[in-house]
């Protein structure tokens, strides 16, 4: 089973009508409702993007990219899912040059899983990686945004700066994923 925990994104109810075309099986959670202790439990996790920063809910999400890590466990990190993830494994995140917003072409430079060639994907922070920790590889990257799709280690633990349930291609990607 999935844990979609939720982080207050306005597009995480997209994602949801999403896993429900998709018959996911899923749960979804709030990181203030999260009992850590059942995170084995879950198969596989997908961090939604935010509304506002909050430390412990950074704790919370932090908390799931190393279990998932630790474990074997796939994982998908959409905004800042993607940005808690690289935090919590050593690297860096920076406020972005300008607020990005809306439909940006992403080039995928790595053959991975989840997509290939160029993706059209829709943009929406404020923040985004500015330095991949180790083992964390860049798999795609935009004119706006040098790490738009990265991964752990070759396993499935993915980030994505852009909301991928906001466009196609994006939806293909998700849909991936769960089917990995």
């Amino acid at each position: 089973m999935l844990l979609l925990v939720d982080n207050g994104s306005v597009y995480t109810k997209h994602l949801v009508k999403l896993l429900g075309e998709a018959k996911v099986p899923f749960e979804m959670q709030t990181p203030g409702a999260l009992d850590l202790g059942s995170l084995g439990v879950f198969d596989s996790f997908i961090l939604s993007g935010r509304r506002r920063n909050d430390p412990k809910t950074n704790v919370v999400n932090s908390r799931v990219v190393l279990h998932a890590v630790g474990s074997g466990k796939k994982l998908f990190g959409i905004c800042y899912g993607a940005e808690i993830m690289a935090l919590a494994l050593g690297g860096t995140i920076a406020r972005s040059a300008a607020l990005r917003k809306g439909r940006q072409r992403v080039t995928i430079c790595r053959e991975n899983p989840l997509c290939s060639g160029d993706i059209d994907v829709y943009e929406s922070h404020g923040f985004e990686i500015s330095r991949l920790p180790d083992g964390l590889a860049c798999l795609g990257r935009s004119e706006v945004c040098r790490y738009e799709l990265v991964q752990y280690g070759g396993r499935p633990v993915f980030g994505v700066q852009f909301h991928p349930e906001m466009s196609p291609d994006g939806r293909r990607m998700v849909q991936r994923f769960c089917s990995l």
